[in-house]
């Protein structure tokens, strides 16, 4: 897959309405909202003359087209830019657990189909999930037996999610929980498959899957040699 990305951007929380209303105005409905904090040290905050402020991190999936008009919006209206503000970044999608997950993550972004990328052809790949509240064991059950190790759970409020039933045919709670499989790429086909056919839209989890490459990684040794 191609030309399709998980854009995202973190910036302060009190900034939260108005990064909404920038991804809204571009018909980003379905994004994924978490809290967060910063880390900068006390030195680092008094050199650029910053104050530790609580973080909101924001999530959606974008097409090229779609990101060039965001990125005009966050530095001419929310001024990104401007140290201090935020950052905004993207992660190119190696594959969408479904046609009708496809659907409703692009939701009417104009899309071209191109030739696989070579970062296809990565060692591992990033499985992400998004399920209901509550369903991460179900989940993570399902990617287990087909290979997965363990698995990174984290809290997420989604929005535009009212567009659920129009794509998928279902209604998805808002509180929603974000689960990260790191996995080998042989293993990342049959670990989605466990997923959607155990956890996924027809289930009370409602997942949504699709998967990231990843290029380098530490700390996976034991898989290494299985």
């Amino acid at each position: 897959m191609s030309e399709i990305y998980m854009l995202m951007t973190i910036t302060k929380r009190s900034m939260g309405k108005s990064m909404l209303a920038c991804f809204d105005k571009n018909k980003l409905s379905t994004v994924l909202c978490s809290l967060a904090k910063g880390t900068a040290t006390s030195e680092t905050l008094d050199y650029f003359g910053l104050e530790v402020t609580e973080k909101m991190v924001m999530m959606s999936v974008v097409t090229d087209e779609t990101w060039r008009n965001v990125k005009r919006d966050l530095e001419n209206e929310i001024q990104i830019d401007v140290p201090g503000t935020g950052i905004a970044f993207l992660i190119p999608l190696s594959s969408i657990g479904g046609k009708k997950v496809f659907q409703f993550l692009v939701d009417g972004q104009r899309f071209v189909k191109e030739e696989e990328s070579t970062m296809k052809n990565t060692k591992y790949e990033l499985i992400v999930v998004i399920a209901n509240h509550g369903y991460s064991e179900e989940v993570m059950d399902a990617a287990r037996e087909k290979g997965a190790g363990g698995g990174t759970v984290i809290h997420a409020k989604g929005t535009g999610l009212e567009k659920a039933e129009k794509f998928l045919g279902v209604s998805i709670a808002d509180e929603k929980e974000m689960i990260f499989i790191v996995a080998k790429a042989e293993n990342k086909n049959d670990i989605m498959k466990s997923i959607i056919e155990k956890a996924g839209l027809e289930s009370k989890a409602k997942s949504v899957v699709f998967s990231m490459p990843v290029t380098e990684t530490a700390g996976l040794r034991l898989q290494e040699v299985q």
